[in-house]
């Protein structure tokens, strides 16, 4: 039992110093030399949980997509109206991912491996079904216009919370993610959602989204 805690805290070592150096180089500038410095392990260690770069890249992927999901979960409940459930979504990629070294360095693997996928089915794919099952709910909730496609805003809400999430990461404003993401929705909702119901959901996602929640 000791042997096996110790081996799982090793990987745990391994994992965080990956993410750290990913994050920082990217998966490309990225060696596992960087790693087994920053991760403070041997590289016989390194090598015992992971075969190559891109399988302990991989493994950073699962990680942070585990905590990201993790977090979503109270947003995924049933009761919660789904349109507020996207808005929470939206909340969480800026919470965990301005904050959350692990989830950072997934969000930028995802984009530099190129099949946004860790060990398992691709991240993006996964998340598409999701927000289409919350837009099609929000269509019946009476939250979406009556002449509006939820599977096309599903989609396009997806691209447009990964959109800012990068856009702050490539310009080096991830602090200011927060306000891009209410002044998205501040721009989206008047398009999607009926008149009646616009300046609710604009509260409630400037709540949601206040940069010191």
């Amino acid at each position: 039992m000791v042997r096996q805690e110790r081996a799982e805290a090793t990987r745990d070592s391994v994992l965080r110093g990956a993410a750290a150096v990913f994050l920082r180089l990217g998966y490309a500038n990225a060696s596992l030399s960087e790693i087994i410095a920053e991760s403070q392990v041997t590289k016989g260690a390194l090598y015992f949980h992971f075969g190559s770069k891109e399988e302990l890249a991989r493994a950073v992927i699962d990680e942070g997509s585990a905590r990201f999901d993790a977090k979503c979960e109270l947003w995924l409940d049933r009761r919660t109206p789904a349109l507020e459930s996207l808005i929470g979504i939206s909340s969480v990629i800026v919470d965990i991912g301005a904050h959350d070294a692990m989830v950072r360095a997934t969000f930028r693997l995802l984009v530099e491996i190129g099949d946004y996928r860790g060990s398992g089915p691709a991240t993006l794919d996964v998340w598409l079904d999701i927000y289409r099952e919350l837009a099609s709910r929000a269509a019946d909730e009476g939250d979406l216009r009556s002449d509006a496609d939820s599977a096309d805003i599903a989609r396009f809400l997806l691209e447009v919370a990964s959109g800012v999430r990068l856009m702050a990461a490539a310009t080096g404003t991830v602090r200011e993610l927060s306000d891009s993401m209410k002044a998205s929705w501040n721009l989206i909702l008047p398009i999607v959602v009926p008149e009646s119901k616009v300046e609710y959901f604009r509260q409630f996602a400037a709540r949601r989204l206040a940069s010191d929640h």
